[in-house]
């Protein structure tokens, strides 16, 4: 009863005219740069960190998180008319949505994308709502030394999984905890790697950190290295589903949300992996003439799984976001400097310390929701016309709206070289395919970190041995080492198994 109140509560606030007016704003914003190839949900959240600066807190994180989810949504639009997946969780929609488009069957395509992501996001808020304050609840009983190997498991989470080689992973990290260093100690007030600039006394903006990295970086990078991209457009049909593609679509729907749950409760990273295993699901489950249709014609059952999976990662990932503060992807690291740059720290106390502004979050997905299945229904025209806007003209705008909102934040000439010196590393860090989130990670929690682990080893009178003698904590030790053992020894034995499977040349 006590959950139900406290959600009641947080709808109250969030159907108020203004946050209502936010979380449309979002969405619609959200879905629009969905459809953009190229401009993802963690450089859109990335470029308005600076222009919501002076917005009440409640409102931008409801706008914020409105892009967030309507990225989702909008990304497969073009996966299914153009084969140009938004982002890389539509790439799976795009293998069958793409071909039931050639066939004329565009418009049932689209239909079940909006209509499962519908159902798959309800589910997974309705999760989020139910489990997030019990996560909440355990973690708050946790000490400095539980907190500590918390925020280690996020660092060892998100650089291990996020990008191609956990060895890029661990000094993209190690960057950002550089960076997280550099300003006043927290406890002696000793200046740090400062440089002699009184700018970096008070340490480096986690927000030009962000839109450096992935705003700037991002043109910078197009404007370098991308080529002319020439895509085909299909003709829209009307967006509705016959008997027999309501009968499919259904189940492929359920078990996507099955699928994509966990993988969002857990710090998993990204959304290619239960995407991918919704598809497979299907496409084994698939019989006679439904079958056929993959690879071929387009099955229904290829779109409506991954895209519920999609949806469901995507909305579940809140849970260790806003209960443990781990970041399971770019834009909820972004998520997670946008709630720094407040002042505010996702962790086990936020339902205590910023309760209302919590669930006015949460009541905010559930109208979130809502607002994406009306606005893509009818709308899609509309999203594909963005498309023909020259990425000339689109760049241009971003670069301003980074260059405007970083030099508003201070009026400070010396945040505008720091803002493209990090953009210039963001283009090296893309070139050579270092993810860029572990740096957002490892600069927000270092310094909780370092706090944390100054107060384990007080209570431990100087001994590191504290961290082995709490069961918490040793077992966070032991699922730290695992993360960081176990896909090296699975990849030993698959490499040692393709080998000996090889048969020797005669």
């Amino acid at each position: 009863m006590e959950l139900f109140d406290a959600l009641m509560q947080g709808f109250a606030t969030a159907v108020t005219p203004i946050n209502l007016l936010w979380a449309l704003l979002g969405c619609a914003l959200g879905t629009a740069v969905g459809v953009l190839p190229g401009i993802g949900p963690a450089v859109a959240v990335a470029m308005l960190l600076p222009i919501t600066a002076k917005v009440e807190i409640t409102a931008s994180m409801i706008f914020f998180s409105g892009i967030y989810y309507g990225a989702m949504y909008g990304g497969s639009t073009t996966s299914i008319l153009l084969n140009t997946p938004g982002e890389t969780a539509s790439m799976v929609t795009a293998m069958e949505g793409n071909k039931m488009a050639k066939n004329g069957r565009a418009g049932a395509a689209l239909a079940t994308a909006a209509i499962g992501s519908f159902v798959a996001g309800t589910v997974a808020t309705v999760i989020v709502t139910l489990f997030a304050p019990a996560v909440a609840d355990f973690a708050v009983r946790l000490g400095p030394p539980e907190y500590f190997m918390l925020m280690v498991l996020a660092f060892t989470t998100v650089s291990a999984v996020l990008g191609q080689s956990s060895l890029r992973g661990m000094t993209a990290l190690f960057l950002g905890l550089a960076l997280g260093c550099v300003g006043m100690d927290q406890i002696s007030g000793a200046a740090r790697y400062t440089g002699g600039k009184m700018e970096l006394m008070d340490g480096i903006d986690i927000v030009l950190v962000a839109v450096g990295l992935f705003a700037v970086a991002e043109v910078l990078y197009a404007a370098l290295y991308e080529g002319k991209v020439v895509a085909s457009q299909n003709k829209v049909t009307r967006v509705h589903m016959s008997r027999r593609d309501w009968k499919r679509s259904v189940p492929a729907w359920i078990r996507g949300t099955v699928i994509g749950t966990p993988f969002g409760c857990i710090p998993a990273g990204g959304t290619e992996i239960p995407t991918f295993l919704s598809y497979a699901t299907e496409k084994k489950l698939a019989k006679g003439e439904d079958k056929a249709e993959f690879g071929t014609k387009g099955a229904i059952e290829g779109v409506a799984g991954p895209e519920a999976a999609n949806n469901a990662t995507v909305t579940a990932a809140l849970i260790p976001l806003l209960t443990l503060g781990i970041p399971t992807s770019n834009t909820t690291a972004v998520l997670l400097g946008a709630f720094q740059n407040y002042g505010i720290n996702p962790g086990p106390q936020l339902f205590t310390s910023a309760g209302a502004l919590v669930w006015a979050l949460i009541a905010s997905l559930y109208i979130g929701n809502l607002m994406l299945l009306v606005l893509n229904l009818p709308m899609v025209g509309i999203w594909v016309k963005l498309l023909k806007i020259p990425r000339p003209q689109l760049y241009a705008g971003i670069l301003i709206f980074a260059t405007v909102g970083a030099y508003g934040m201070r009026q400070s000439t010396f945040d505008l070289f720091l803002l493209y010196g990090i953009g210039l590393l963001g283009v090296l860090m893309r070139r050579f395919d270092f993810p860029t989130a572990p740096v957002v990670v490892g600069m927000i929690l270092g310094p909780l970190a370092e706090a944390q682990m100054r107060n384990a080893v007080a209570i431990g009178e100087g001994s590191f041995a504290i961290f082995l003698q709490r069961p918490m904590s040793l077992t966070l030790v032991i699922i730290v080492l695992l993360v960081l053992v176990v896909p090296r020894v699975l990849q030993h034995w698959a490499t040692k198994r393709a080998a000996n499977n090889v048969p020797l040349a005669t």
